[in-house]
């Protein structure tokens, strides 16, 4: 499995010549976790609304190519996006809550989901229950309401499903930002699991280039939409050659140990 990106452009009207995103080159094979880095406003969620296929239900026009082992992604009609979307490439995203309607229980929305896929509905119960226990949790927890888990469990659910799909490309657009530092520790050491026995191709979206230096083994760094630099995270974060690079780590929070 690969996931080749080509002059990807996001843009919207009235803006002028200037894209909101641009990524000249970008490639995530089976196995391996790729880190997109950069503050806020630059273009990071909006390249994986792209490579989604949903940025263009924002009134973005996206240009460029996107290919799924060779197979073009940008102009594909919206019925072989929604066989893709799920199925082979899915997200999971800062608010886990948001991804789940509060007035049904969690497994009415895993289970339906499943079945939108095609999947009979004893199936649909079985990869459910099984995925749960894969991410190390109760299948019972899929009897609850959104409001009765914690975000940690949440966001531990939407893996679940994404591993009940059976995708081959999870995004995450800052999944671990919204939660307190031990459960953040605990869902990098799932996605490093996921990786190194599922082959899962990940694509890590943070602003925090500490996340991701523990957690990728490449990285692109974007500022004001464009692509700065990229390359594996031990160069980026040992000898960075961009000026915004620097800058990013020079914020990386530092423990300070007085005598």
């Amino acid at each position: 499995m690969k996931l080749e990106i080509r002059g990807l452009e996001v843009s919207f009207g009235g803006q002028g010549d200037r894209p909101v995103a641009s990524v000249a080159e970008l490639d995530v094979a089976a196995g391996e976790i790729v880190g997109v880095a950069g503050e806020s406003g630059s273009g990071k969620s909006m390249t994986i609304l792209a490579v989604l296929g949903l940025a263009e239900t924002a009134g973005a026009t996206v240009t460029g190519s996107i290919r799924l082992d060779g197979q073009e992604l940008i102009g594909m009609p919206a019925a072989g996006l929604r066989a893709i979307r799920g199925r082979r490439i899915t997200a999971i995203f800062q608010s886990p809550a948001l991804a789940f309607n509060p007035v049904y229980r969690v497994g009415r929305i895993v289970h339906r989901t499943l079945r939108l896929h095609g999947l009979p509905a004893a199936e649909a119960t079985a990869r459910a229950d099984a995925a749960m226990r894969s991410v190390l949790l109760d299948p019972q927890l899929l009897r609850r309401y959104p409001s009765q888990l914690s975000g940690g469990q949440l966001q531990r659910v939407a893996i679940a499903l994404a591993l009940a799909l059976r995708a081959e490309v999870l995004l995450a657009d800052e999944p671990t930002s919204a939660l307190d530092v031990t459960v953040q520790a605990e869902i990098l050491e799932l996605l490093r699991q996921l990786r190194d026995e599922r082959g899962l191709a990940i694509v890590f979206v943070s602003h925090d280039l500490a996340v991701i230096a523990e957690l990728c083994d490449r990285v692109a760094v974007m500022r004001a939409g464009q692509v700065v630099e990229t390359g594996p995270v031990a160069q980026v974060t040992t000898a960075p050659r961009h000026d915004y690079t620097r800058e990013l780590l020079a914020a990386v929070p530092r423990l300070e140990v007085r005598p």
